[in-house]
Formats: structure tokens, C-alpha cells, sequence
């Protein structure tokens, strides 16, 4: 007859529950896992899934369970999770961006729809491109790329850290500034082509003002603008490549600057 004591019970809960509380905040946290049209019992079932093939490799830390000190392990692992997961939507965020940028100067700003995921109206290019993103990013294999950073992050930060290294969250928050950034850097050949049309219809209507330059500056925008797209889509699998591989070595790096200070 196989006896189990109340110690290791606790330990094989303990073993279970801190490393479900990171991998469960990232994954609610993550564009990927944590849209909304994937359903709760699929995150929590594959959160799940992976804290229990983890769970033999963690080491965990002589604290009980139902405690301040377990408490605040519970609060620390969620916050590395929800990070992690910070740094991939600051990634996707890039082309929604992107979008945003290129149909402001193509007069489609107001070709909008509801996004259940984020609760707003998003211009349908931006929608696009995170579709396309998303499809890339599964198509490099980033998602088993990310779950292998999440396994190596409880060897980078053990559980029961006591503390956190304040510089990493700065960090973070500078890394916000790639929604920008790489955002205006993808859209700005269609942008710089697009104003340049704007600027001669502007010299068009002062030379011509019998002309109504409103009933062919919009056709014209319109159409070049679909022409430079069909263009950057042709490259946009580069551009993507190197942002990936920009937001996985950040993560990386995140992880280490979490690491309290010795």
C-alpha cells in the first residue's frame, strides 16, 4: 500500500502551483496564447501541461505553501510571467503601428472595426499585418522558441528570488519605445511615398484651383498605396526575422536583469 505524508504532498503542490503561476501569467499575458478567441480551458490546460513536465526540475525553496512568504512567491512568479509577456506584445504591437501609420496617409483611418482582443476599434490595415505577423511567427517557430525561454527562465530565476532587480522594469518600459520606432522604420517607405503625392496635389490644387483635387487625391493615395504594399509584403518576412529575433534576445536579456543584485 502506497502512504503519502502530508509533506510530500504539500511538496508535490508546491512543485506544481509556483511554476503554473509564471507559465499561467504569461500565457494570459502573451498576443498568442491570451487572445481572447482561444478558450480559457485550453491556457489554463496547456499552463497546466507544461508546469508538470517542468515540475521535476525545479528547485524549490524551503517555504510552506500557505503562508506570507508562499504568498509573495505566488506575487513573484506572476510578475516574471506577465513581463515576459509584455515583451511579446510590445513586439506585435510593431505592426499594429505600422498599420496605424501607413492607413492614416492612405485616407483608410476610418475603415475601422471592433477588436474583441484589445476592446477597440483597429484599422483594418493594422489587422492585417498582425494577422500576417502571427502567422510568421508561428512559421519561425517563435512560440516553441518562447516556451523554451520560459522553461531555461526557472534556471535564470529560480523560485524564491526575494527580490527583483528595479533596473530590469525601466529596461522594459524603454523597450516600448520599439512600438515606434520599428514601427515608423517598416512604414516609412509607403509613408515618404504617400506624402509625396500629398504635396503634389497640394501644389496641383494652388497651380489648378478649377481643379477638385479631393475627387482624385483619394483614388490616387488609395491605389499607390495598395501598389507599395503589394511591394513591402515582399519583404516584410525580413523585416519580421530580425524583430523576432530582437524580441526573443531582449527576453533573454530581461530575464538576467531581473535577477536581484548580489
Amino acid at each position: 500500500m502506497v502512504e503519502v505524508t502530508f509533506a510530500q504532498l504539500q511538496g508535490w503542490i508546491m512543485a506544481f502551483l509556483w511554476p503554473f503561476a509564471r507559465i499561467t501569467a504569461f500565457l494570459a499575458a502573451s498576443p498568442l496564447w491570451g487572445h481572447s478567441s482561444v478558450p480559457n480551458q485550453a491556457k489554463v490546460g496547456l499552463a497546466a501541461l507544461v508546469a508538470m513536465v517542468i515540475a521535476p526540475l525545479v528547485t524549490l525553496p524551503e517555504v510552506p505553501l500557505v503562508s506570507w512568504a508562499g504568498f509573495g512567491i505566488m506575487v513573484e512568479q506572476m510578475l516574471i510571467g506577465i513581463a515576459m509577456g509584455l515583451v511579446m506584445h510590445v513586439t506585435f504591437a510593431v505592426v499594429q503601428a505600422t498599420g496605424e501609420f501607413i492607413g492614416l496617409q492612405m485616407g483608410l483611418a476610418f475603415a475601422t472595426f471592433f477588436d474583441p482582443s484589445s476592446g477597440t476599434n483597429m484599422v483594418v490595415l493594422s489587422r492585417y499585418l498582425y494577422m500576417v505577423t502571427l502567422l510568421m511567427f508561428l512559421a519561425f517557430n517563435g512560440h516553441l522558441i518562447v516556451l523554451e525561454i520560459l522553461a531555461t527562465s526557472f534556471v535564470t530565476l529560480p523560485i524564491g528570488l526575494g527580490g527583483f532587480n528595479a533596473g530590469a522594469f525601466e529596461m522594459l518600459a524603454r523597450y516600448g519605445g520599439t512600438i515606434f520606432m520599428s514601427g515608423m522604420l517598416l512604414a516609412l517607405p509607403l509613408v515618404g511615398s504617400l506624402l509625396i503625392i500629398n504635396l503634389s496635389l497640394g501644389i496641383l490644387n494652388r497651380s489648378a484651383p478649377q481643379l477638385t483635387v479631393f475627387n482624385i487625391g483619394f483614388p490616387t493615395s488609395l491605389t499607390v498605396g495598395l501598389a507599395l504594399m503589394m511591394v513591402l509584403m515582399t519583404d516584410i518576412g525580413r523585416f519580421l526575422q530580425g524583430l523576432f529575433a530582437s524580441a526573443l534576445m531582449f527576453m533573454r536579456e530581461l530575464l538576467d536583469a531581473l535577477a536581484p543584485l548580489a
